[in-house]
């Protein structure tokens, strides 16, 4: 979902349990995010990492059906 949100893979990270994807750049300001290699994530784990970013609810909610 994060991917579909414009995040890219974070170039030399992420061996191991973890993801790191990240957005921005230029004059924007820049979003890291590490997500959890699991198949089910907790709700206060995945609402914490559709904080960092500021994705909302909803916005998840339409990401995931396209």
């Amino acid at each position: 979902m994060l991917r579909k949100a414009g995040f890219i893979d974070a170039p030399h990270r992420g061996k191991g349990s973890h993801v790191i994807l990240y957005a921005g750049g230029g004059g924007e300001r820049k979003h890291l995010v590490i997500v959890p290699k699991r198949r089910t994530l907790p709700k206060g784990t995945l609402l914490a990492i559709l904080d960092q970013p500021g994705v909302t609810r909803t916005e998840f909610v339409r990401l995931l059906k396209e």
